[in-house]
């Protein structure tokens, strides 16, 4: 029997995937040689909303030259954004090695490989040393993580004594199962959904504050209903998330707008800071 983190890499593994992404660049005219993040954002982010999310969690904290580790990286959209935008020194991981193999390339081609680096690693046993990074950013990656406490346990471990957690995330609302696949998991084997208030209870006796949160399941229906729309009137895009997807893309995607109609799953963003930086329970 496979363990799950097996099951996990062959979820998301798909062959030749730099290639196929360089073919479709091509296709829409894209000078490989020339190529910048806009070219690629439609398939490098691989979460509800994409870049556009990405992009409004970097207005909530200060980021300029912090060193950062993108948990759960995927092809390292975010991570290059954030070494782009604000001259981030960004690390990111993954359990996915045609994933990392990916991202490094991706980078090669935007012309951002100085501040970026891509590591294959598992989130529950991060290869660094205690308080390397400043903020540690993490989106869609938790539904695969079993083991809550290590995760987080492992992300206040890696982050220095005034570091923050940035997360945007699914979270399971009642008691109901979703209807799979999904996204994350083609079956419950490897789907570890907890809500959002265990969630909390794991920052809070692990030494985190919260900071700040946001509901984010309005605009994540309303993102999804846009694109269903997009796509019956022109079909699939020729670079998106089905790259990653495939086939099962529309069944997957129509099974998220699903889950939220039905309160199953909400969707949340949010800063936790560690309490060393509070003094009196007033931050310094």
């Amino acid at each position: 029997m496979q363990s799950s983190k097996s099951q996990i890499k062959k979820q998301y593994y798909k062959a030749d995937l730099f290639e196929d992404i360089c073919k479709r660049l091509e296709q829409q005219g894209v000078d490989l040689n020339n190529v910048n993040r806009n070219d690629i954002s439609a398939v490098d982010e691989f979460h509800v909303r994409g870049s556009e999310v990405s992009n409004e969690l970097t207005n909530e904290i200060y980021l300029t030259g912090a060193k950062v580790l993108d948990v759960g990286c995927g092809l390292g959209g975010p991570s290059r954004m954030l070494a782009d935008k604000f001259d981030c020194k960004v690390t990111g991981i993954d359990l996915c090695e045609e994933y990392i193999i990916t991202a490094k390339k991706l980078s090669e081609i935007t012309g951002l490989t100085n501040n970026t680096m891509f590591i294959q690693a598992d989130a529950t046993k991060l290869p660094f040393e205690d308080g390397t990074f400043d903020i540690v950013w993490t989106q869609h990656v938790q539904m695969n993580v079993q083991d809550k406490i290590k995760f987080y346990s492992e992300i206040k471990r890696v982050l220095n004594d005034e570091g923050a957690l940035v997360y945007y995330d699914i979270f399971k609302k009642g008691n109901e199962d979703v209807t799979y696949p999904v996204p994350w998991a083609n079956n419950a084997s490897i789907s570890f959904l907890v809500n959002i208030q265990l969630m909390d209870a794991h920052l809070n006796d692990l030494g985190f504050a919260k900071l700040q949160t946001s509901d984010q399941t309005p605009k994540a229906r309303q993102f999804l209903t846009n694109l269903f729309e997009k796509v019956k009137k022109n079909g699939p895009p020729k670079l998106g998330l089905n790259v990653l997807m495939g086939k099962a893309t529309i069944t997957k995607l129509n099974n998220i707008q699903k889950a939220i109609e039905e309160n199953k799953i909400e969707l949340q963003s949010g800063i936790y800071r560690k309490k060393s930086v509070f003094d009196n329970n007033k931050e310094i």
